[in-house]
């Protein structure tokens, strides 16, 4: 008999974002049937089912779950995280789900910002619960960069705080992790992915100017202040020299393929 973990669905929350749109023709191509938590209903097509669930509420969980062996927790956003989180592992738990993979971000015990906290918290759920999990962090991904870096090349001086660096890392390669673990057996907190190379602010936004054909704009060094500067000013937002692992994809490379022309 078929072993059930090769053909019972793979539910995957945040499946219509950034990641998820990566992450759903992997498991496809694996052979995997998806079930894909939506807010809203949305049509199915050839081997993915989508259901509208509230994570906020838990509304539509239990049903979303029915069959469930393996869930991949994507979804997040600027706030509720953790309650989400709280919703979707409790929920989980009841349908003695057997392997639970979600997605953090590196830095989150170490920064001391809200939405940093927050995504400790969902963490803290995700690792407490009662069924096997595993935890990947990533760095930011080259799409919320260019959204920042956009903005920013948009005003006539760039204000750029001092010591601010990141280490974009490429939502692909992040999604064939992910979908690497999703298919293996639980391995608690793995190693960090980031991207191959650490920029300045600063960096970041010259770069999408000179690939988006901008003119590139004055640049006006700031200090920010508090915890938080000195938490970014001392890196604890990149990944470990040691024990991480880093993407291929730079920033350029992602730069030439997305704007340049």
């Amino acid at each position: 008999m078929e072993n059930t973990r090769t053909t019972a669905p793979i539910l995957v929350t945040g499946g219509t974002g950034t990641l998820g749109t990566h992450v759903l023709p992997l498991l496809r191509a694996a052979g995997r049937t998806v079930r894909v938590l939506s807010r809203r209903v949305r049509p199915d097509t050839d081997g993915v089912e989508h259901v509208a669930v509230d994570l906020l509420t838990g509304e539509g969980l239990d049903a979303a779950l029915v069959g469930v062996e393996t869930v991949l927790h994507l979804a997040g956003g600027v706030k509720d995280d953790d309650e989400a989180a709280r919703n979707l592992v409790a929920a989980a738990e009841r349908a003695g789900v057997r392997h639970l993979v979600y997605i953090s971000v590196i830095g989150t015990d170490a920064v001391p910002v809200a939405w940093f906290r927050t995504q400790r918290e969902a963490e803290r759920i995700v690792t407490g619960a009662e069924i096997p999990w595993t935890v990947l962090r990533a760095a930011q991904f080259h799409d919320l960069v260019l959204t920042v870096a956009e903005k920013m090349a948009k005003l006539p001086v760039v204000p750029v705080p001092g010591g601010v660096r990141l280490e974009p890392v490429d939502a692909r390669e992040v999604a064939q992790r992910l979908v690497e673990l999703a298919l293996g057996e639980p391995a608690g907190r793995v190693a960090d992915l980031a991207g191959p190379r650490v920029y300045g602010l600063g960096e970041l936004v010259a770069g999408y100017a000179a690939a988006s054909g901008r003119k590139r704009r004055p640049q006006l060094g700031i200090r920010m202040p508090g915890k938080a500067g000195r938490a970014y000013r001392a890196g604890d937002n990149l990944a470990a020299a040691g024990g991480s692992e880093r993407g291929r994809r730079t920033w350029e490379a992602f730069l030439a393929e997305r704007v340049a022309g």
